[in-house]
């Protein structure tokens, strides 16, 4: 889902850097057995090779997430804020 140099924010000041923190990171949290809300999916904003995607939690929070699209066509992120506090 990442490409190789994603950054995660996932709050609290706290940045992942690339593939093994990230997958270290929800490993952790599959493990703690923490439920995930479901939100509104806002539809993608398109622009060449990238894309910003988002979804609005029903606390109020805010994702946005930069994907990039790869030479098979398929998307990656490359940047994700998990949970802005707007």
């Amino acid at each position: 889902m990442f490409e190789p140099d994603a950054v995660i924010d996932c709050g609290g000041g706290r940045f992942l850097h690339g593939h093994e923190a990230i997958r270290s990171y929800y490993a952790d949290v599959t493990a703690s057995g923490r439920k995930f809300a479901v939100g509104e999916q806002r539809a993608a904003l398109v622009s060449s090779d990238l894309a910003l995607t988002s979804t609005r939690f029903p606390d109020g929070d805010v994702t946005s997430e930069v994907a990039g699209r790869q030479t098979d066509g398929s998307w990656l992120w490359v940047i994700d804020r998990y949970s802005v506090d707007w």
